[in-house]
């Protein structure tokens, strides 16, 4: 997740310091995390299918997106063919996260949906010992040991529901994998794009994929008329796509990869609070145990990284 960080929005001074207080960019960076969290409850509730969802969560904020772009001075045409192509592979990588996860979110409890589709950063530092052909040190090891750990407890724990539920897990951890890829993909591309523009590009490659992806199985692409219609999937779009996103990119380039990774924990927190008291999902003390090891490797795995994409660095659920 190294690499170039996306042009500064309006707000920041010359050397790259914001003229926003502090106590205005933490509430910025927890308010986005938890409209991201909130994003499950939308795909829960709507009627279009998962992988539907997932198409108008993106489709449906295109156009205020392009807005945003215009506002901010960042051009949507000129750019180069060889990073529109880069661009347009990691778009295809975040429609498969994207349905993977939307189809988890329906079969696993939410806490894990949500810990296990923010696992790509962990995947990432496994990747970083690949290419670097180097063993883990320190810290890392311990993020690796906590990652095994709590993943083998909620997963343990999902099989004692039922099969389905650790599918479920076994989807969000499929996610988490496409996401590090896209986050890979898009290293090069963040630093010639500005932050709207390249969301802009990556919902025009992501939208058809989806759409297909969601014809393919067989679900319905119209919200229907018994159940929530249109507002789930309005919510959806309005809180990940915009407000959570927005949020994150005008917060997350202020902070220290730590505070980054601990301010991600309440996604899970909040996700699993209204699991527990709209759709009933009971925690117990292994699951507690086992939420705590894997958010701890998030965390760490996030500390050893030196910097942090303002554009991507939480899971855009």
């Amino acid at each position: 997740m190294e690499g170039a960080t996306v042009e500064k929005v309006s707000g920041d001074k010359a050397d790259g310091s914001s003229s926003a207080p502090q106590w205005l960019l933490l509430t910025a960076l927890l308010a986005g995390n938890v409209a991201l969290a909130l994003g499950p409850w939308s795909v829960r509730l709507a009627d279009s299918g998962p992988v539907s969802a997932a198409f108008w969560r993106l489709a449906l904020a295109l156009p205020f997106l392009a807005i945003l772009a215009r506002a901010t001075g960042q051009k949507l045409g000129g750019i180069p063919t060889k990073t529109l192509l880069l661009v347009a592979l990691g778009s295809v990588a975040f429609a498969m996260d994207l349905s993977s996860w939307h189809i988890g979110i329906e079969r696993t409890r939410l806490g894990n949906a949500t810990l296990f589709g923010n696992s790509g950063s962990i995947v990432l530092l496994f990747w970083g010992f690949i290419i670097s052909r180097t063993l883990p040190r320190g810290l890392e090891w311990l993020a690796i040991v906590f990652a095994l750990g709590g993943a083998a407890i909620l997963m343990g724990r999902s099989l004692d529901i039922s099969v389905a539920t650790l599918m479920g897990d076994l989807f969000c951890l499929d996610a988490g994998m496409f996401y590090a890829v896209y986050l890979l993909t898009l290293q090069n591309a963040r630093g010639t794009i500005g932050a709207w523009s390249l969301l802009v590009w990556v919902g025009i490659f992501a939208c058809p994929v989806l759409l297909a992806l969601a014809a393919l199985n067989g679900e319905p692409i119209w919200p229907g008329t018994q159940g929530g219609g249109w507002g789930p999937l309005v919510a959806l779009s309005f809180l990940s796509q915009l407000v959570g996103q927005g949020l994150l990119v005008f917060s997350l380039r202020h902070f220290p990869p730590l505070i980054i990774g601990l301010a991600l924990l309440t996604q899970p927190a909040v996700a699993a609070l209204y699991g527990f008291g709209v759709f009933g999902e009971v925690l117990g003390g292994l699951d507690i145990i086992g939420m705590v090891l894997l958010g701890s490797a998030l965390v760490v795995a996030r500390a050893t990284q030196r910097s942090q994409p303002a554009i991507i660095s939480s899971k855009p659920a």
